[in-house]
């Protein structure tokens, strides 16, 4: 976590006025961010700091960059919060990007054909997927498989541990 004495007052300014918001949007830029140069300049070290975070938006005046014909917006991290003296409960995004109270959904489906599409198809079955299953799908090893469900989490989809069998499995049960 970041302390605030390590932050330019643009970046509390830029995460002050994004949780102020309901959604958390850092967009629209307030006044006091009008100098492009310095503006992305703190940008992108709030971003490394994963005080704030990236996550397709569809309303155009939210929208910062745009990628693959996706509009991307950003948004702060309860992370962010915290490093403004802010609690949690408020919504926005975690730390990883994921943001919270719905407001956005999760990361896109990853690309065609990989393991990890796979992963998401085998735990999107009514059934779910036990870990053995999802090993033997991916050629993974377990802690690599787990790591993939960690990272799913991180994504913003919600996983259901379940019991099939005296077997521990896994579903999607919706987004986060």
């Amino acid at each position: 976590m970041a302390k605030p004495n390590s932050l330019d007052d643009l970046q509390l300014i830029l995460l002050s006025t994004a949780s102020q918001r309901g959604d958390g949007s850092l967009l629209p830029f307030p006044p006091a961010a009008a100098d492009a140069e310095r503006r992305d300049k703190g940008l992108s070290s709030l971003m490394r700091r994963k005080l704030v975070a990236q996550a397709p938006v569809s309303d155009p005046a939210l929208s910062w960059r745009e990628k693959d014909d996706q509009r991307i917006g950003l948004f702060i991290t309860d992370a962010g919060r915290a490093a403004i003296g802010l609690g949690e409960e408020t919504g926005g995004a975690d730390a990883e990007g994921a943001v919270a109270g719905a407001t956005q959904p999760p990361s896109p489906a990853p690309r065609s054909g990989t393991k990890a599409e796979l992963v998401l198809t085998l735990l999107q079955r009514e059934l779910g997927a036990t870990l053995p299953e999802l090993v033997e799908a991916t050629g993974w090893l377990p802690h690599t498989t787990r790591a993939a469900l960690t990272g799913l989490r991180k994504k913003g989809h919600a996983i259901a541990r379940l019991r099939r069998d005296d077997v521990t499995c896994y579903r999607i049960e919706s987004a986060a």
